[in-house]
C-alpha cells in the first residue's frame, strides 16, 4: 500500500499529462521542492522542443538532466546553496516576454529550499526562524506565513517576477486540503495572508527572536502580491498529484486483498503522539466491536502531524506517531501498522518511517527498550532501528506527505 500511494504520486507518471503546448518564444523551467528534479527530468523526456532553467531540490534527491540545471540544498533547514539558487531562478524569468513560457514546477519542500531573504534580513536571520518554527511544532501552514513575509521570492513574488510571459505552475501538494498558497509557500500563486498574521504566529508560539525578523515583520513594507494583481494574470496552475490520490491508490491494494480500506481523511493535523492514541482507540473499536467495519479492516490516513521537541532524541513525526500508537494498542491482537514520508525522508532522518506488530512492545522489552522513554525524549527513530523495524526507501523524487495505515486482520 505504501508503495501504490507513492507510485500514484510519480512525476514521470503525472508531469506528462499536464504540459502546456510550446510557445513562440523561449520555453524556461523553474522549480524548488523535493519532486522537483523529478519533475524536470519528466519534462526534459516528454518535451519536443527547445529548453532551458534551473530547479532546486533537496540533498541526495536530485535526477539526471541535460537541459535543466539542478541545483541541490539543505532541508528543512535553508543554506546558502539554496539561496544562490533562488537568486538565479528570479533573474532567470526576468525581462522575459508575452512570447516566452515559465514553467515551474513546485513541490514540498520548497521552503526551505528556495530560500531568499526580503531586504534587510540574510540568511542567517533565515535558519534561526525556520529552526525556531520547527522546534516549537508550528503547523506547515502557519510556518509558510512567517516564511513568505521573510522571502523576496515566496507568496506570488516569483510569478510577478515573471510577468509578462505566460506562466504555468505544476504542482505535487504535499500540505492538508491542497492549500496552493501554502505549498513551498506558494511562489506562484496569489497570498491572502499577512505580515500582521506573521507576527501573530511568533507570538503566540513565543518565538521572540531574531530582532531583526521580529522588525521586519512589524514594519510590513512590501507586502506579498494579493489576488487580483495584474501582474499574476497570465498565471496558470495545476494539481498533478495530491494526498488524497495517493491514499485511494492504497485503497486499491487493499480491496484487491479482500480488505475493507477506510479512508479517515487526507489532512490529518495535531501532535503525533496524540493522533497515534486516538487512531488506537479507532482501531480497538474494530478489533472489539467490528465498528465502524469488520475485520479484515485497514484505516488509511495522511496529512502532517507535527512534533513538539522536548527531548534530545532523533525525533521523526511518523515514528512517533507508531510509538505513541503501540503503546496505547498495548500488543493487540491482529493491529498492525506502517506509518511514513512518501518523500522517503522521516524528519531530518534518511528514513520514510517504520512500521509496528502485535509483538512489537514484547520484543522491544527483550532488547532493553523502555517505549515510553523513547517517547518522552523524543527518539522513536532509536527505538524502530534497534528493533529492526524501519522502513527504508532512499529518495522517491515525489511528496504527498505523510501515509499512515493501520490493518486489522480478522480472529
Amino acid at each position: 500500500m505504501f508503495d501504490a500511494a507513492v507510485a500514484a504520486a510519480s512525476p514521470m507518471r503525472r508531469v506528462p499529462l499536464f504540459l502546456p503546448p510550446r510557445p513562440k518564444g523561449r520555453s524556461i523551467v523553474v522549480g524548488a521542492g523535493k519532486a522537483s528534479a523529478e519533475m524536470a527530468r519528466a519534462v526534459e523526456v516528454a518535451w519536443d522542443g527547445p529548453l532551458e532553467g534551473l530547479v532546486v531540490t533537496r540533498d541526495g534527491h536530485a535526477a539526471p538532466c541535460e537541459r535543466i540545471e539542478i541545483v541541490e540544498a539543505s532541508h528543512p533547514v535553508p543554506d546558502a546553496r539554496g539561496e544562490a539558487a533562488a537568486r538565479r531562478i528570479l533573474a532567470l524569468v526576468g525581462g522575459l516576454t508575452e512570447d516566452d513560457l515559465v514553467l515551474a514546477l513546485i513541490s514540498g519542500g520548497g521552503s526551505a529550499l528556495l530560500n531568499l531573504p526580503a531586504d534587510g534580513l540574510d540568511l542567517a536571520d533565515k535558519r534561526a526562524i525556520n529552526t525556531a518554527l520547527l522546534r516549537a511544532g508550528v503547523p506547515i501552514g502557519e510556518m509558510n506565513i512567517v516564511r513568505k513575509h521573510l522571502s523576496a521570492i515566496k507568496g506570488g513574488r516569483l510569478a510577478a517576477a515573471s510577468f509578462p510571459a505566460r506562466l504555468v505552475t505544476l504542482v505535487i501538494s504535499d500540505v492538508p486540503r491542497d492549500d496552493l498558497s501554502v505549498i513551498a509557500s506558494g511562489p506562484t500563486v496569489p497570498d491572502p495572508t499577512t505580515f500582521a498574521q506573521a507576527l501573530d504566529i511568533l507570538q503566540r508560539y513565543g518565538i521572540t527572536g531574531p530582532a531583526r525578523v521580529i522588525e521586519h515583520l512589524r514594519r510590513g513594507a512590501d507586502e506579498t502580491p494579493k489576488p487580483g494583481d495584474p501582474r499574476l494574470a497570465r498565471s496558470e496552475t495545476i494539481l498533478i498529484a495530491t494526498p488524497q490520490m495517493s491514499l485511494e491508490a492504497a485503497a486499491d491494494v487493499a480491496r484487491r486483498a479482500g480488505v475493507t480500506p477506510l479512508i479517515l481523511g487526507d489532512a490529518i493535523e495535531g501532535e503525533a503522539r496524540e493522533v497515534g492514541r486516538v487512531m488506537a482507540g479507532i482501531a480497538q473499536q474494530v478489533a472489539l466491536h467490528g465498528q465502524p467495519a469488520p475485520a479484515p479492516c485497514v484505516l488509511i490516513s495522511g496529512g502532517e502531524t507535527t512534533v513538539t521537541v522536548r527531548g534530545g532524541g532523533r525525533g521523526g513525526r511518523n515514528v512517533e506517531f507508531l510509538l505513541a500508537l503501540g503503546l496505547a494498542l498495548d500488543g493487540l491482537a491482529r493491529v498492525s501498522a506502517i506509518a511514513g514520508d512518501t518523500d522517503g525522508v522521516d524528519g531530518a532522518e534518511d528514513v520514510a518511517g517504520a512500521i509496528i506488530t502485535p509483538d512489537t512492545l514484547r520484543r522491544a522489552a527483550a532488547l532493553g527498550l523502555d517505549p515510553k522513554a523513547s517517547l518522552a525524549d523524543n527518539d522513536a527513530h532509536r527505538f524502530f532501528d534497534v528493533l529492526g523495524d524501519q522502513i527504508v526507501t532512499g529518495p522517491t523524487r515525489t511528496n504527498v506527505n505523510d501515509f499512515r495505515a493501520i490493518l486489522i486482520e480478522p480472529a
